[in-house]
């Protein structure tokens, strides 16, 4: 393949964020006076954002009065704790050097807020060559927008670029966008074959071969 970009995924992908959402939310919970829940039922529900949590924590929707206000002391929480056990994934480091030693770009394609998004990058010190959040555009994943829009950003052909997620919205988006897609089972979602992605793997330092 003449590829000379990669695009990730944020949360689930390139950096596991699961335990810092699941502190804001068991938080939110305790403030609350309700039992805690487990860290293992909350981490799939972080490509879902925070009003996915709040709805699993309180068993509730968005129509409950204090929907609004829950949600909100999540995002606080969070924001104020943001880097408190993020971290990326294992190889992803050694796979970012690579890539810049052999000039290639890289980025960061996330339905994930711009505020927050950059907060965490900044924090962790990582510094894409693009970064597209979940409200740069009018559109998110799964529509090809960001994905385009970031290759745009990059003056490169998307035929160029592969776009790596853990997440069914990932592969769509870069399906819609006619990017080659990379799954990657050690993140939060369940990967499936009817997803449809153009490759697989088990661990970041995989995505080394197929370039």
């Amino acid at each position: 393949m003449s590829i000379n970009t990669i695009l990730f995924d944020l949360d689930g992908t390139l950096i596991d964020t699961a335990p810092d959402l699941a502190y804001a939310l068991n938080t939110v919970l305790k403030y609350s006076g309700l039992s805690e829940k487990p860290y293992e039922k909350i981490k799939p529900l972080v490509a879902l954002g925070g009003k996915a949590l709040i709805k699993f924590g309180f068993d509730c929707d968005e129509f409950h009065p204090d929907f609004i206000d829950r949600h909100q002391k999540i995002l606080n929480i969070y924001k104020d704790n943001i880097s408190q056990f993020s971290k990326t994934f294992s190889g992803i480091d050694a796979l970012i050097k690579t890539i810049k030693t052999r000039q290639m770009f890289w980025g960061v394609v996330t339905n994930k807020p711009e505020n927050l998004t950059h907060l965490l990058l900044e924090k962790l010190d990582i510094n894409p060559d693009v970064v597209v959040c979940g409200d740069t555009l009018a559109f998110n994943k799964p529509h090809p927008a960001p994905l385009l829009y970031a290759c745009v950003q990059l003056a490169i052909n998307p035929s160029q670029c592969l776009f790596v997620g853990d997440d069914k919205n990932d592969i769509l988006a870069g399906k819609n966008a006619h990017i080659k897609t990379v799954a990657v089972t050690y993140g939060y979602g369940k990967v499936k074959e009817d997803w449809y992605y153009d490759y697989l793997i088990n661990e970041a330092e995989e995505l080394l071969e197929l370039i």
